[in-house]
C-alpha cells in the first residue's frame, strides 16, 4: 500500500518509524528486536535508510596501504522484504545518489518491485566521509531531482537501455526530504523552497522533514510550502534528544538549532539517563501539539532508542 493511500483513508494522525540496517556481521534478528516493543502502535509504514560505501585504507605488512571499499550496512532491499514478511507492514527503503550509479539505482528499483515494495524515499544523500562537497559515481546522479527523474522515467516504463520497448512500469510512490530549518547547502529558505518545489513538480508524492525541536519551525515551513504551491501531504520527522553530547553534534551534523529551554534543562541532567528523561518529554510535547494540529504522520526517527520511541508513542495513543 502507498503511503499517500494510507494517509488518505486514515482518520487520524498515523505514526511510522524509522531504522537503520544493522552494521555488518549482525542478523536480521536485531531488526525484529528493535522493532517487535515498537509494533503494537500499528505503524503505517517502516523507513528503512540505504547506506553508501566507504573507502577505507589498510596497512599492509609491507608498510603500503590498500584503499578497500567498504559498505558497513548493507541490506535495505532484503531488509525491507523481511519486515513485510514478518510484520506485514509496508516497508519504505530509502534511495540515495552517493555511492551508486544509475545501473545500480534502476537494478534496486527491480529488485524492490519485485518483491513488493511500491514505496521509495528519494535522497541525494551526504558526501562520502573524505569528501568536503557531495560528488557522484561516474554515470550516477548528482542531484535528488535527478533520482527523482530516474523513478518517474521506470513508473513509465522507460528504462536505462534503448532497445527495452514497452518494459514494465513500476508504480512507486515517491516520497522527498524537506528542511524546515533550510537545507544547509542553500543559500536562502527562497532557494531551498524552489528545489523542493521542483521535486515536487517532477513527480514527488509527499514530503518527510529534517528532524527538527522547535514545532513552530515546521508550521512556518509548512505555510511557505502551500503559498509556494506546494500541496502533497507534508510529514514531520522527529528524534529525542539522549545524551548531553548531542546538544553539539545535532546542530554540527544535522545543521538544526536547538530551543534554549531544551538545552538548558539537559545541561541541568547529571547523567545520560536523565537526558534521556529531558529528551522523552520534549518529544512528547512536540508529538502531542503535531497530533493537535492534524498533521498525516508523524515519522519517528529511532535510531538505536525504540524504549524511548515506546515510551512517547504510549503516552500520545
Amino acid at each position: 500500500m502507498k503511503v499517500t493511500e494510507h494517509i488518505a483513508q486514515a482518520k487520524n494522525t498515523l505514526i511510522s518509524f524509522e531504522i537503520l540496517p544493522p552494521l555488518k556481521g549482525k542478523t536480521i534478528n536485531s531488526i525484529y528486536d528493535h522493532l517487535d516493543p515498537l509494533m503494537e502502535f500499528k505503524p503505517a509504514y517502516i523507513n528503512v535508510t540505504y547506506h553508501r560505501s566507504e573507502h577505507v585504507f589498510k596497512k599492509k605488512a609491507d608498510g603500503t596501504f590498500d584503499k578497500v571499499e567498504v559498505r558497513k550496512r548493507p541490506g535495505t532491499v532484503g531488509i525491507c522484504a523481511a519486515i513485510m514478511n514478518h510484520y506485514k507492514v509496508d516497508a519504505v527503503p530509502h534511495l540515495i545518489c552517493g555511492g551508486f550509479n544509475k545501473r545500480e539505482t534502476e537494478d534496486a528499483l527491480i529488485d524492490l518491485n519485485f518483491i513488493g515494495v511500491n514505496n521509495v524515499l528519494v535522497l541525494r544523500g551526504d558526501a562520502a566521509k573524505n569528501e568536503t562537497l557531495f560528488e557522484p559515481e561516474p554515470d550516477g546522479n548528482r542531484y535528488a531531482t535527478d533520482l527523482l527523474k530516474q523513478v518517474t522515467n521506470l513508473n513509465s516504463g522507460i528504462y536505462l537501455e534503448d532497445d527495452i520497448r514497452d518494459g514494465f512500469k513500476t508504480n512507486f510512490c515517491i516520497g522527498v526530504a524537506g528542511y524546515p530549518e533550510k537545507h544547509f547547502e542553500s543559500p536562502n529558505f527562497e532557494t531551498d523552497l524552489a528545489y523542493l518545489k521542483a521535486k515536487v513538480d517532477g513527480g514527488a508524492d509527499y514530503i518527510v522533514t529534517q528532524m527538527f525541536f522547535d514545532n513552530r519551525k515546521f508550521f512556518d515551513f509548512v505555510d511557505r510550502c502551500r503559498k509556494a504551491g506546494i500541496n502533497v501531504p507534508i510529514i514531520p520527522g522527529l528524534k529525542p534528544l539522549t545524551t548531553k553530547k548531542q546538544l553539539s553534534v545535532i546542530p554540527r551534523t544535522f545543521h538544526v538549532d536547538i530551543p534554549t529551554e531544551l538545552s538548558t534543562e539537559v545541561m541541568k541532567c547529571k547523567s545520560d539517563a536523565e537526558v534521556e528523561l529531558v529528551g522523552a518529554d520534549w518529544l512528547y510535547e512536540q508529538s502531542k501539539e503535531l497530533k493537535a494540529a492534524n498533521v498525516p504522520v508523524i515519522h519517528y526517527y529511532t535510531l538505536g532508542k525504540p524504549a524511548i520511541i515506546k515510551n512517547v508513542v504510549e503516552r500520545l495513543f
